[in-house]
């Protein structure tokens, strides 16, 4: 939801504030007064091209800034915190019970006189494409040139899938679709090799076959090169720890010995300690004493199993001609043995899959079909899915365009399954085809082709959406859409805000009251901003801005007097006299008591 819109010397607007209503905002005044600019100033935070021309006389800069109140767990805050712009593991301290779980987002676009504009996301730079994201979770702009957008047939898809509500099915379908795909790079792949794949093939055969001969085990390397050093040093080992034993216990090198080691002398310590019967720190000497001789006993078990293990020098030239073979491994596939035999096991399946052998084809195909099988089920599902949803969401938006002095205009939305015209195939009743991909043509996005014909008036042939209806026409047509996929386009949030531009094109009386009920009826569920000429849209708004033309002074003699907009709320007394304004061109008796009807009259 917009908070606030600020802007500063874009076009004639010097400097403007806006916070728009939590539910319906009017924008009005009078032709050419700048109401436009407002809209630029939107399309700006929401990452559109930039245009040096659009800013002030004389500025520096222009600039505009929208502050929106967002779900905390919403996508727009996930877009922001990948772009390094938003932090919000800190907690604030006592929060306002209605701001848990909620975050403002800043977007802010700065256009200078000359060189690039920069974006600006929650005080962090970030590319127009981010901001742009961003703010398409935030705002959708109906004028016409935006309306034109859903022309395209991606963008009709979207919409269907959304009013649909099929995301189950499409994550269903793009699953197998994926697999799909992965199979046939592999099939490619077999069924294409040259020369070059060959060489390949061959090269990794000759690998492995090298690689099981030597049969490395993980950390074998270390350990042959631990063992040898041992052996090349076995003399000074050997000397080594058969003196650190003759020190420690005599017995352990010569069982006729009599000498006395360390061991034995921290027994007798222990022994004569144990002997005094005067109470102090004897006995925890003593005990001290045990617990050094039982560690000691330890190390002498220990040293005596080294002794005569590592002496074996006749086997020191196996060991190093092992060494050897494992280092021309890890030299050709390393840098360590695990990663040579990671290499190994990974050549086996490449081999596998570069094998062009029959029966490996033959394998592939089979896969092949098992996985064309299963993404076309699914994408048969989803089609069912969307033209359930096709017939029901047109149905709706014929409706719509009745009440908004549309009568007999119309739309229909065709959900056409592609097929090859080679060959005609059938579908059961379970819903399952005789599945192939010659016939069958898929895509990323499943089996359908769609497309939203749209007949503006009785007799009109149908045609596609963006070529068949004025400005004011695709305005109605689009607010008809979204009134008939509010509930599911807001479902859990009411972050969206709904931009109108020319909606009330064309339209005047019942129509244009008709028109304003139905804006505000949307409004329950989000915010919805309109910019109007009619009193009879307007005075259906929770809250009124009007954008007027003035004069500004010069800034000195010899300078000219300016063009210059303001926008200001209008509330109470001024909004009668706004709306009057609005229904008559004048303010008179009549007028202001029409308008005070009009506003009284107009809740739903």
């Amino acid at each position: 939801m917009l908070e606030e819109l600020e802007v500063r010397n874009l076009g004639p607007i010097r400097s403007a504030l806006l916070s728009p209503n939590k539910a319906m905002t009017a924008i009005t005044g009078e032709t050419g007064a700048g109401k436009s600019m407002l809209l630029s100033a939107i399309r700006l935070i929401s990452g559109a091209t930039a245009s040096v021309a659009r800013v002030s006389a004389g500025a520096d800069s222009a600039w505009a800034q929208g502050i929106f109140d967002v779900d905390e767990n919403g996508e727009a805050t996930r877009l922001a915190q990948d772009a390094g712009a938003l932090d919000i593991d800190g907690e604030k301290s006592d929060p306002d019970p209605d701001e848990i779980g909620r975050q403002e987002l800043f977007l802010s676009r700065m256009v200078p006189a000359s060189g690039r504009s920069r974006a600006v996301l929650c005080g962090h730079s970030v590319p127009r494409n981010v901001l742009g994201n961003v703010a398409a979770q935030l705002v959708t702009i109906h004028g016409q040139a935006d309306q034109m957008r859903l022309a395209a047939p991606a963008r009709q898809r979207e919409f269907l899938d959304m009013a649909a509500d099929d995301t189950a099915e499409r994550d269903a379908y793009r699953q197998a679709w994926q697999q799909l795909q992965i199979i046939d790079q592999r099939l490619s792949n077999v069924t294409n090799q040259e020369a070059s794949t060959r060489a390949r093939t061959d090269y990794l055969r000759e690998s492995i076959e090298q690689i099981n001969k030597v049969d490395p085990k993980p950390g074998e390397d270390e350990e042959l090169k631990e063992k040898r050093s041992r052996v090349e040093n076995a003399a000074e080992i050997a000397q080594g720890v058969g003196s650190a034993l003759s020190a420690l216990d005599a017995s352990q090198v010569d069982s006729d010995s009599d000498a006395q080691g360390a061991s034995d002398a921290i027994t007798h310590a222990i022994q004569a300690l144990r002997t005094i019967h005067v109470g102090g720190s004897f006995g925890q000497a003593a005990d001290r004493l045990e617990s050094l001789n039982a560690d000691l006993s330890d190390i002498v078990f220990s040293l005596s199993n080294e002794v005569d293990t590592d002496g074996d020098a006749e086997g020191l030239d196996a060991i190093n001609s092992r060494i050897h073979e494992l280092d021309e491994l890890t030299r050709r596939w390393g840098p360590t043995l695990e990663d040579v035999i990671a290499w190994r096991d990974k050549a086996v399946f490449e081999v596998e899959d570069l094998d062009a052998s029959p029966e490996k084809i033959d394998e592939l195909k089979a896969q092949h079909q098992q996985a064309f099988d299963d993404a076309l089920k699914a994408a048969l599902v989803l089609s069912k899915k969307r033209k359930d949803a096709a017939a029901a969401l047109a149905n709706t938006v014929t409706k719509e365009l009745s009440a908004l002095a549309m009568a007999g205009a119309g739309l229909e939305i065709r959900v056409v399954q592609r097929k090859s015209a080679s060959k005609d195939k059938t579908v059961s009743k379970n819903g399952e085809a005789d599945a192939d991909s010659s016939t069958w043509p898929l895509d990323g996005n499943g089996i359908d082709d769609i497309e939203f014909l749209f007949t503006p008036f009785p007799g009109s042939p149908q045609l596609p959406m963006g070529k068949s209806a004025s400005g004011g026409e695709l305005s109605r047509l689009m607010l008809a859409l979204e009134l008939s996929v509010a509930e599911k386009r807001t479902a859990g949030s009411s972050d969206m805000t709904f931009i109108f531009d020319e909606v009330d094109a064309g339209v005047g009386g019942k129509a244009a009251v008709e028109l304003g009920k139905r804006l505000a009826k949307l409004s329950q569920t989000s915010q919805v901003i309109v910019v109007t000429h009619l009193a009879q849209v307007a005075s259906w708004a929770d809250s009124q801005f009007v954008v007027s033309k003035g004069t500004a002074k010069a800034q000195s003699a010899s300078s000219k007097a300016s063009v210059e907009t303001t926008v200001n709320e209008v509330t109470g007394d001024a909004r009668i006299h706004e709306i009057a304004r609005m229904l008559s061109g004048s303010e008179s008796a009549t007028s202001l008591d029409h308008a005070k009807e009009l506003l009284d009259s107009s809740k739903l």
